[in-house]
């Protein structure tokens, strides 16, 4: 009933206003063709039988340099820039009365801010049938009526009111499964399309190697091949769906010194053979294999050079060598930055004219779109920038618009579908298993998980994440979701079972923090009682369930950390909780590697979470007590301390070895080596055996296709996933590689005594490394395969050939 009283007079007003719109102006609409520019005559642009470059040439012909302009910035929806919902009599005299590349996040609803609730984001229909009236408004009351095409986000799920949710890119990464992440971009591009967006800033590509990093949370991996893979496959489902994937932040822009967060995000330290094979390799292979339509360029430099600004980043690398061909919007700031941050620009001006020379296509910005048209046409006037630089990057605009079918059917064509498409039954059991395969088991002493409810009376969930939900919401995904916490999935599992207690024991930080990070502070009474109560009721449960780490205000964008630890006070609880003797399973919710040292030395069993969904607390219980056998495994390395950072996967040869401790350059030992758990790592409740590696031919051709094959068999006594890791060796090669790259993996799932056989083929540039001039090419020489459970736990190794040419 609630939902009913909300929709009519949503739905009506809507309504009303498309026929309005439609009766003023019905008759561009013509049979199998729009008059967009309403001169009666079917140009070439409104002709869908026209080639794109025809239609975009057409199109080009007749814009004036106010029209082409403005097909170079984006309008921030409401109620960021735009402040009507709905097209307002006061449009005519707006900047964007001649048109508008896109607009973004218009009615969408951001979690936790209200500025952005409106009326139309829910239900689905009423959001359709408003974006439709939008697109009415660009298409009859403008004079060339170029559709506009509506941008959302979308790395956790759709950001949308009640869109199907997703767990963090950090959990998905730590699925390890293609068909998995596929099928999650076909729904956010079947979601984004019912609801009338048109383009999605997602995938993530960005290569996380500092765990300080704020965003890492928002990133696949550390490892740039199992980003490829997944980005490949997440990129490809949105875009089958008939709506663009733009890829961000390019590039570079996952390593800010020191890790650091907001205004330092600058100054990455990576040399040149690094970037192109570290930080670009993702862009290079999704670009080359998933066709995306968009990328957002970052803000950060390289080697002194603003990416924004760079002619050899979005022209040279993208389109030239990469093959690029949709078009490039700007992160927020990275236009500004170049004369406020940079300083390779004397002012706002000078900083338009060389993103525009450099290749930009379009600024992105909260800034209203005036703020960049005004400096760009007097670059224009002033012949600062030619009308053929101007024409080229709003054909690739005009493009990527031909392209999503905007000039042939730019509304959504039954809005009331929306409702039926848009988090379905089955996109919800979707989203809990994603969130189930994000889990990775970390340690289980003594095979104490899975529980056995029969074992346990009295249980005790505490922690200062234990009964929240905050972190199963994202600034990037959707809102208004139902959540679960970890608590009351585990009670309503336990159902009359089990007496399952709460007690929280500490907040998620003290109030000295982030300070009492480097100067502890003495726990305040209030502190101590709160451990203190925790410890009580654990001393009359049977186990602990100890849910820790960091909530979303701790980890997320311009949210770096100078430690890694459990903040606040959360270490003095598990310590004390672990006093009482009692098991204790740790439930690790957490955006990034924390160094938990202590804890994986004396708590018995560690989960690790991530930031799940919604049904984090639903699908966590179901783990712990054995209904789901975990099978996820880490995309990225933990350390044991800040000071080994950089401490990850992939390395060279020696850059993580130990130092020396005695002989005639030992001087004792001085530093902790190697990582808590490697990259590739997670167990599971049952075993697994590996055998029968067969590698074909072990003498091959430089274009030769590399077969590899073995046997993966389930030892134990319960179904579950294996992930399954290629690891490659260049045994010699003419400039240093890393020590190993992964180079394949598969989740297979077995039954208990199950084998199954395991096939991967190697493909040419797998072999690739960058020679001492810069290029791509596959060295003659010995190369070594390993398989393994991660990156460390190597199974089954056998080397191959490449012959020189004769």
């Amino acid at each position: 009933m609630k939902i009913f009283k909300f929709f009519v007079p949503v739905f009506c007003l809507v309504f009303l206003t498309s026929v309005v719109v439609l009766k003023k102006k019905k008759d561009i609409y013509k049979k199998g063709w729009i008059d967009f520019n309403k001169n009666g005559v079917k140009d070439v642009f409104e002709d869908p039988t026209q080639t794109i470059d025809a239609r975009v040439a057409n199109l080009l012909s007749q814009m004036t340099v106010n029209e082409k302009t403005a097909q170079m910035v984006t309008l921030y929806g409401y109620s960021r820039i735009l402040q009507d919902e709905l097209p307002t009599e006061e449009w005519k005299n707006s900047a964007w009365k001649d048109g508008i590349a896109n607009i973004d996040e218009h009615l969408n609803t951001i979690q936790n801010r209200p500025s952005t609730y409106n009326d139309y984001s829910f239900p689905y229909s009423s959001h359709a049938e408003a974006i439709n009236t939008i697109q009415k408004w660009f298409i009859e009351e403008t004079r060339l009526g170029i559709p506009v095409d509506f941008t959302n986000e979308g790395t956790h799920g759709l950001t949308h009111d009640r869109a199907t949710p997703l767990p963090a890119p950090i959990g998905i990464g730590s699925t390890w499964n293609t068909e998995l992440v596929n099928k999650a971009g076909k729904i956010i591009g079947r979601e984004a399309k019912a609801l009338g967006y048109t383009n999605v800033y997602a995938p993530i590509l960005d290569v996380a190697r500092d765990p300080r990093w704020g965003r890492i949370v928002e990133s696949f991996s550390e490892d740039p091949f199992l980003i490829s893979e997944l980005g490949i496959q997440m990129t490809k489902g949105i875009q089958s769906e008939g709506v663009a994937s733009t890829l961000k932040h390019f590039a570079v822009y996952s390593v800010p010194k020191g890790g650091r967060e907001g205004k330092a995000r600058t100054d990455p330290h990576v040399a040149p053979r690094e970037l192109h094979q570290m930080y670009l390799y993702p862009f290079k292979k999704v670009i080359e294999e998933a066709k995306p339509m968009g990328i957002m360029s970052s803000y950060n430099d390289y080697d002194g050079v603003p990416v924004t600004g760079s002619h050899y980043f979005l022209t040279e690398l993208l389109r030239n060598q990469y093959g690029f061909d949709g078009y490039i919007v700007s992160d927020s700031d990275a236009v500004k930055f170049l004369s406020s941050k940079h300083h390779v620009a004397k002012d706002y001006k000078e900083s338009v004219r060389q993103v525009v020379e450099a290749g930009l296509n379009v600024r992105t910005n909260f800034k209203s779109p005036e703020s960049y048209l005004e400096p760009l046409r007097e670059l224009i006037k002033e012949g600062a920038i030619s009308m053929k630089t101007i024409d080229t990057r709003v054909a690739d605009v005009l493009s990527v618009k031909f392209r999503l079918g905007l000039f042939d059917q730019p509304f959504v064509e039954n809005p009331k579908e929306s409702n039926k498409l848009v988090h379905t039954e089955e996109d919800e059991e979707f989203a809990k298993q994603i969130s189930r395969e994000s889990l990775v088991l970390l340690k289980n002493e003594d095979n104490l998980l899975p529980l056995n409810i029969k074992n346990y009376k009295n249980i005790l969930v505490t922690g200062p994440l234990a009964d929240e939900v905050s972190f199963t919401y994202s600034r990037y995904g959707p809102a208004n979701n139902p959540a679960t916490s970890v608590y009351k999935g585990i009670k309503e599992y336990a159902g009359n079972n089990l007496n399952v207690n709460y007690v929280k024991g500490c907040n998620v930080v003290d109030p000295n923090w982030p300070g009492s990070e480097i100067i502890p502070t003495e726990l305040s009474a209030e502190e101590q009682q709160g451990i203190d109560d925790a410890v009580a009721k654990a001393n009359e449960s049977d186990i602990i369930i100890a849910v820790l780490g960091e909530d979303e205000k701790r980890v997320g964008e311009s949210r770096s950390r100078t430690s890694l630890g459990l903040p606040g006070r959360q270490f003095q609880l598990i310590q004390a909780l672990y006093k009482t003797g009692k098991p204790v399973v740790l439930v690790m919710v957490n955006g990034r590697p924390l160094t938990i040292n202590w804890e994986d030395k004396f708590i018995p069993a560690i989960l690790e979470a991530w930031f799940p969904g919604p049904s984090a607390g639903e699908v966590i219980a179901e783990t712990l007590f054995g209904d789901y056998n975990p099978g996820g495994k880490l995309p990225v390395t933990f350390p044991k301390a800040v000071g080994q950072i950089p401490l990850n996967f992939p390395f060279k040869p020696g850059s993580q070895a130990s130092q020396p401790g005695e002989g005639p350059n030992g001087y004792g030992n001085t530093r902790v080596l190697g990582p808590i758990y490697p990259f590739g790592f997670g167990l599971s409740y049952t075993t697994f055996d590996y055998s029968d590696l067969k590698v074909s031919p072990t003498k091959g051709k430089i274009k030769s296709d590399i077969h590899i094959s073995f046997k993966i068999k389930n030892t134990g006594k319960r179904e579950g996933d294996e992930v399954v890791q290629l690891y490659l060796k260049d045994e010699v090669s003419s400039v240093t590689t890393y020590e190993s790259q992964l180079r394949g993996f598969k989740r297979v799932h077995l039954l208990p005594g199950e084998t199954k056989t395991v096939s991967f083929v190697l493909h040419s540039d797998d072999l690739e490394l960058l020679d001492k001039d810069m290029n791509w090419v596959v060295e003659p020489g010995s190369f070594k395969i390993m398989i393994g459970s991660s990156s460390e736990n190597i199974h089954l190794t056998k080397g191959f050939e490449i012959l020189p040419i004769d």
